[in-house]
């Protein structure tokens, strides 16, 4: 498990290009038979990167609870997952449930001997966790791609039309703290949240995805004074700090599952940014 601290944006202003990947990049979130897990000090995210491609993956053989002064991995955190390869069944205590490609999982607080297994040889899944604090028990429930509320955003002319699936949202069950969601752009387009916002009570981590070999997305972020980009290609994460903004520009369209935790699960509680005062 990678250990991520926490980044004042005095210091992150000085970084250089080799630095602000080491903090805020995860190059490699998915690798054949092993659960690659970031555990970061903004708002205590773990993110992790699931891949049973010949074997079931126990969760409890890649966590130490130790880090986490628990007796198991849930005890006091929730999670979520999308799953962006072939049929995956997750196994708890309690229950087993199958996600399908773009099928979301949500397992609240309290579950327990969590198994991660691919159902199709020729097609492993590829499961995309995120996990917050909790201190409520929230019900477990799988969110079919077609139950996630719909919300299209953007125009062609701004090259931002784009389509988001909101599965873990307060519009769709109640959690703690976790929203997660999946946003694909649409042909031709190529810039997500322009104008940027940063929200102040939350963090946000982008996973890209969908991006083309050759393509790339340049992934803009720091404070709205202070920006800074990463080049990001596919299947990798960033990490997004409260103070930081976050927007996307690809050489082609792409798409991104986004997380966010924090003080609140208001979607729109955004602190939007001065175009003319961005630099």
């Amino acid at each position: 498990m990678h250990i991520n601290y926490n980044s004042n944006p005095v210091d992150a202003k000085t970084y250089d290009t080799t630095r602000l990947r080491d903090e805020f990049l995860t190059e490699e979130m998915f690798k054949d038979n092993e659960i690659v897990t970031v555990y970061s000090h903004i708002d205590r995210i773990v993110v992790m990167g699931v891949s049973p491609k010949n074997n079931n993956l126990v969760l409890d053989d890649f966590i130490n609870n130790k880090d986490f002064g628990t007796d198991f991995f849930l005890q006091r955190r929730e999670l979520g997952m999308i799953n962006l390869g072939g049929k995956a069944e997750i196994t708890t205590k309690e229950k087993v449930y199958t996600l399908k490609h773009k099928d979301a999982l949500y397992l609240g607080q309290g579950n327990e001997d969590i198994v991660f297994k691919s159902l199709e040889s020729k097609s492993p899944a590829l499961l995309y966790c995120i996990s917050a604090p909790s201190h409520h028990i929230h019900p477990s429930r799988i969110i079919r791609l077609e139950d996630a509320k719909v919300v299209d955003l953007g125009d062609q002319s701004n090259a931002n039309a784009r389509c988001i699936n909101q599965y873990i949202h307060p519009d769709v069950l109640p959690t703690s703290q976790l929203s997660m969601g999946l946003t694909s752009l649409k042909a031709g387009s190529v810039w997500n949240t322009m104008p940027p916002h940063t929200h102040e009570r939350r963090m946000e981590a982008y996973f890209y995805f969908d991006i083309k070999p050759q393509q790339v997305v340049f992934h803009f972020m720091g404070q709205p004074q202070e920006t800074r980009h990463i080049v990001v290609r596919n299947h990798q994460m960033v990490l997004s700090p409260s103070w930081s903004i976050h927007s996307g520009c690809g050489t082609q369209n792409y798409s991104f599952i986004w997380g966010m935790l924090g003080e609140n699960l208001t979607f729109d509680d955004m602190d939007f940014v001065d175009m003319n005062k961005i630099r």
